[in-house]
């Protein structure tokens, strides 16, 4: 009954803070001043009438209270509008972004996860060594650097010898596909080194304070005290219960995986969802930034929900 009754109070929330999300994504860009027909109709003999025009094309000449009708219609029938800047739908926009995204975020998240669970076990292990403070300071001061920094470090050092724009070369079409492949992989390097060097650090201490926690516990103190391997106890008792806090940074991290990094899109030019909000921004595109944020809001709320579930099935005490 607890349990039922966590699980009805997470749904609720997650489902009250989509309606909230989506609200203050159609207003917040809408209160600015100017607008994307102001933009558009900027050239050389453009009058009232073709502002006007352009107005009525893209709807923004309805009431607040109208459009935000019609945009919660389209949402309820799978409708995310036509992109003001290349009149294309923008769920087609989104998911040929997403698609650019996913191997730059995905493979940067998994290399951070292993490095950091990996190191920050060894660092528990090897408190006060020499091992455990290099590590940590390490991992603190990359954990302190803006993700800008990094990626501009990163372009000074490698930028002559790794390709540093894009997620192919322009003359790529040309090349076998195992060259192209291999073509898209270079490109990837500096991206995904980014994203890693900035992530892993979170992993690594928080593993590390899990593990040191866990090698306290009276249970682990009783496995040495039956003479068991330090490797079985390390690896069956400390890091197995350790992972309870690691696991939910993960499910957390996965929901970061549509919005991209948009510091490290716009960086590198990666034609990923990050660059292309970016862009919207810029270009006051409306429809592209009420989709782009919906479709990253609603990934990042049911990963946190997902994540609050696998909590309370870890650990039971979350639902009582």
């Amino acid at each position: 009954m607890h349990r039922g009754r966590y699980i009805w109070r997470r749904t609720l929330f997650a489902l009250v803070t989509v309606f909230v999300a989506v609200t203050i994504n159609f207003l917040l860009f809408r209160v600015l001043p100017g607008s994307a027909a102001n933009r558009l109709s900027r050239v050389p003999g453009a009058s009232a009438e073709m502002k006007a025009a352009l107005e009525r094309q893209f709807g923004i000449d309805k009431s607040l209270w109208e459009q935000y009708g019609l945009y919660l219609k389209g949402l309820a029938t799978g409708n995310l509008g036509i992109s003001f800047s290349n009149r294309q739908p923008v769920a087609a926009n989104l998911a040929e972004a997403f698609l650019n995204t996913l191997p730059l975020v995905l493979t940067g998240t998994i290399i951070a996860l292993v490095i950091g669970i990996l190191l920050g076990i060894l660092s528990a292990v090897r408190r006060g060594t020499f091992f455990d403070h290099a590590m940590t300071n390490i991992s603190v001061l990359f954990y302190a650097f803006p993700t800008q920094f990094v990626g501009a470090m990163l372009l000074i050092f490698f930028a002559g010898v790794l390709p540093s724009a894009g997620m192919a070369d322009p003359f790529a079409m040309a090349l076998s596909p195992g060259e192209q492949f291999a073509d898209r992989l270079r490109h990837l390097i500096l991206p995904v080194a980014t994203l890693a060097l900035t992530l892993y650090a979170e992993y690594l201490l928080i593993m590390r304070s899990s593990v040191l926690e866990t090698l306290g516990e009276d249970y682990v103190l009783t496995a040495r005290a039956k003479g068991l391997p330090r490797g079985r106890i390390i690896r069956s008792y400390s890091v197995r219960n350790a992972m309870l806090p690691t696991v939910t940074m993960i499910a957390l991290a996965l929901g970061t995986v549509v919005s991209g990094a948009i510091l490290i899109e716009v960086i590198y030019s990666w034609p990923g969802i990050g660059r292309e909000l970016y862009q919207a921004v810029l270009q006051r595109d409306y429809p592209m930034l009420q989709g782009g944020f919906l479709v990253i809001t609603i990934t990042v709320v049911v990963f946190n929900y997902l994540a609050d579930l696998a909590y309370a099935w870890l650990d039971p005490r979350v639902s009582d």
